[in-house]
């Protein structure tokens, strides 16, 4: 028998990345992945059915069906079929999709509805998800486009949860090209969503227009760039909360309907911490989120105190009282 030739470079990235997600898992524990059939879910399945095997885990691919297409039921059936011949024990959900927040996030949120309840149902360590660099890259962007803070620029963290299980994102230092390429050398078949090429949607509109235009216009590496700043944001996010964490319990009491927070202690502060401290105080207490307008207006009872009355906010109310920041209920 002939050697094995050279392991193809895009096979090699997508698999060492998927090894390094499930580093740590134990022996025999059962991972679920995301497999909608497109060519980054399949690399992605394709890669953690040859890991597995060499660190002894069990893999269930979960493909969701939206039903938003008249082929929809084929489709996942093909991925399945092709998730099967990889080895894992694959799974098509049919979902329905409800209007809240737009076709888009409607969609999303069966989906993820549809991975938690599969991956409870095995009992999952993990559930693995494909975005890649170029997905990390148009949420950057289009978090730029709603103007809401650092927090929207983040984009999507490589590990989070999901009703509690880890959320494993391998692949988000991998490109698209990579993502087929490795489909390609596999000899797998990735199907092409037509809602990919839909100008409808926005994201596919930055995707097909306007991360185009950034790297005529400013030249090659766009979309790692973006994706680094996202990192760094991430990890400036993660410093933030762990100063919150040490400094919380110093500056907030109770108060009758609510929160107070001492003013000396948020005037001791400095104002991207001041900030982070309202807003987390209140989203705490009251699980709503502040925009930076009504942030700002609660920071000058803090700095710029000249006797302004209550502010009325998404859920509760401030005001200043002596020598704090009273948060009630509205």
């Amino acid at each position: 028998m002939s050697p094995a030739g050279p392991l193809d470079p895009a096979i090699a990235e997508i698999r060492l990345a998927v090894r390094k997600a499930l580093a740590g898992l134990p022996a025999d524990a059962t991972v679920v992945v995301a497999l909608s059939g497109g060519a980054d879910s399949l690399a992605l399945a394709a890669a953690t059915a040859f890991e597995a095997r060499a660190m002894r885990l069990r893999v269930r691919s979960v493909t969701v069906d939206h039903g938003l297409q008249d082929c929809s039921a084929d489709v996942a059936a093909g991925a399945a079929r092709q998730a099967e011949a990889l080895g894992l024990d694959a799974r098509v959900v049919r979902v329905e999709v409800g209007a809240g927040g737009g076709p888009e996030a409607a969609a999303r949120d069966a989906r993820y509805a549809a991975l938690a309840d599969e991956a409870m149902d095995a009992g999952a360590a993990a559930i693995l998800v494909g975005h890649t660099l170029d997905d990390q890259a148009e949420t950057v962007l289009l978090g730029l486009a709603r103007g809401s803070g650092s927090a929207s620029l983040q984009g999507m963290a490589p590990r989070s949860e999901l009703r509690g299980i880890p959320l494993l994102r391998p692949l988000l230092g991998a490109r698209r090209a990579t993502t087929r390429a490795a489909c390609a050398a596999q000899q797998l078949r990735p199907w092409d969503d037509p809602h990919n090429d839909d100008d409808r949607y926005t994201r596919v509109r930055v995707r097909r227009r306007v991360l185009p235009v950034l790297e005529d216009e400013l030249g090659p590496g766009i979309a790692e760039a973006l994706a680094r700043t996202a990192e760094q944001l991430r990890e400036d996010s993660d410093a933030f909360a762990e100063m919150i964490d040490e400094t919380i319990e110093d500056v907030v009491e109770p108060a009758e309907a609510g929160i107070a927070v001492s003013v000396g202690a948020l005037a001791a502060n400095p104002a991207a911490l001041r900030h982070r401290l309202i807003r987390h105080v209140v989203a705490s207490e009251f699980g709503v989120s502040l925009s930076r307008a009504h942030t700002l207006e609660v920071a000058r009872l803090v700095t710029d105190w000249a006797g302004q009355g209550p502010i009325d906010l998404p859920g509760c109310r401030a005001r200043r009282v002596g020598g704090r920041v009273e948060f009630t209920a509205r």
